[in-house]
């Protein structure tokens, strides 16, 4: 029965003593909290929209997409997976019996006296020497492992699910810096926007400061009245220095994750109101199939997998073979006739039987390789939940956000107006008319600066789910 056991194992190629890979259970929850959708827009599935379809911006379309070409960080995870690809076939080679082909040639002459002729005068005219001629031209196979126990199937099998491990982490980057772009791009609209304010507040502010010093020289108002409308003028001029600061560096870093500044000639924006498709996030399992992260981390783990059935298959013997066909002669000329054929064929066979806990000590090292990964695994699906789960929650708390500052901002224009007119008629201190527009300008710019975050965070909940219409690549062997 043993025998026939062994028998069948050589027939369908060798056994396999990996363990079946069972994926460790995700220990999240079945559903994400619940969250309301944006009213009164349609939304749709983030595995039903690709980018393309996501952003809406034709501005910021083009610049994503200068960035999938040209990004430097991209191109070097592009080519980690050529390497890793390459790795694999150097390791699949091993498969399969490498056959080489040689062909050599020799001319030797040796003296009679080293072939033991006696040393009696030779007759004149008669060689002193004998020349020998030795041609051969071989095919042969060395030192082919009979995969019998899996452990070169399993060391490709491994070196085959890095390979994967490597397009998904690529597949990472690339959703990484769609949201990168994306982001950097949304700050540099934002930063726009309240730089165009800021100049109005300005434009206003110093108008203030030119009638507070007329009414000083005309002896209507007080320094203290002028120097309070001087002090608004210099805290809007700050406040401007800085936001311009702040998008500045943005358009910095747009240029590095383009891979440079973009010459040619760019769409028109849109506005911000109308930049992204709303979407649903689905069931929490699509992060199992969709999420790059989660899906490098279960080939790694695969990988490890498939090293602990090459490490049980170095406890059994290996045998090799080794074979030779070919022709000899010590005439070219007739090198290649029938009766100069020449063969050989042979095998080896090795079972190492003290190593004094090498094997072990290796198998021992994939087992816990192996539990790390498990663990690696479990928290990056862990990750995957938060970033959604936190993503959802911000989108609703950022939309009531944007509902409360939308009525504070209303309400601080009233108090601006009402502020200026009780100020013209005397009944209010310039103070008052001071603190309504700042707190005015505040609410303007902490307005813009929500609405950007909202932006940023829809950005990040499409791609905490992995984005969409782009299945994971699983190329074949």
């Amino acid at each position: 029965m043993r025998k026939a056991a062994i028998l069948a194992c050589m027939v369908l190629g060798g056994c396999n003593l990996a363990p079946a890979f069972d994926r460790p259970p995700p220990p999240i929850a079945p559903a994400y909290p619940k969250t309301s959708p944006p009213e009164g827009q349609a939304v749709a599935l983030a595995s039903e929209l690709s980018w393309q379809a996501f952003f809406r911006d034709a501005r910021l379309q083009e610049l994503v997409q200068t960035a999938l070409e040209r990004n430097r960080d991209l191109a070097q995870a592009y080519a980690r997976i050529e390497q890793a690809r390459a790795q694999y076939r150097i390791q699949a080679a091993d498969r399969l019996p490498t056959v080489d082909a040689n062909t050599s040639g020799t001319r030797a002459r040796q003296p009679l006296s080293a072939l033991g002729a006696s040393g009696a005068a030779l007759p004149e005219g008669a060689p002193d020497g004998v020349t020998f001629n030795q041609f051969s031209a071989n095919v042969g196979v060395s030192a082919f492992e009979l995969d019998l126990w899996g452990r070169v199937r399993n060391l490709s099998e491994a070196q085959r699910q890095r390979w994967l491990a490597s397009v998904e982490g690529a597949r990472a980057f690339r959703l990484s810096l769609i949201a990168q772009v994306a982001a950097a791009y949304f700050d540099i609209r934002a930063g726009e926007e309240r730089i165009r304010l800021a100049e109005r507040s300005l434009e206003g502010r110093r108008e203030g400061v030119r009638i507070a010093n007329l009414r000083l020289d005309a002896g209507v108002t007080s320094t203290v009245d002028y120097d309070q409308s001087v002090l608004l003028l210099t805290q809007a001029e700050t406040e401007l220095a800085q936001i311009q600061l702040q998008t500045e560096q943005s358009r910095n870093l747009l240029d590095v994750l383009t891979g440079g500044p973009v010459t040619e000639p760019l769409p028109p924006p849109a506005s911000l109101s109308a930049q992204l498709v709303p979407i649903a996030p689905g069931l929490p399992s699509d992060l199992l199939t969709r999420r790059p992260d989660v899906l490098e981390a279960e080939y790694n783990l695969r990988a490890a997998n498939a090293d602990i059935g090459a490490a049980r298959a170095a406890f059994f013997p290996s045998i090799s073979l080794t074979g030779l066909f070919g022709f000899a002669s010590n005439s070219l000329d007739a090198l290649f006739n029938s009766g100069n054929r020449s063969w050989s064929f042979g095998g080896a066979g090795a079972l190492p039987i003290f190593d004094w806990g090498r094997r072990e000590g290796q198998l021992e090292v994939n087992r816990a390789r192996a539990e790390e990964l498990a663990a690696a695994y479990q928290r990056t699906v862990q990750g995957a939940f938060r970033e959604v789960a936190d993503a959802l929650v911000a989108r609703q708390r950022l939309a009531e956000q944007i509902e409360s500052q939308t009525r504070t901002l209303e309400a601080q224009r009233r108090l601006a107006r009402t502020a200026g007119l009780r100020y013209e008629n005397g009944i209010a201190i310039y103070l008052e008319v001071l603190d309504a527009e700042r707190n005015l300008f505040a609410a303007e710019q902490a307005l813009i600066q929500l609405r950007a975050t909202e932006l940023q965070n829809a950005v990040t909940l499409y791609t905490a789910l992995g984005g969409g219409l782009e299945p994971p690549v699983s190329p074949a062997e």
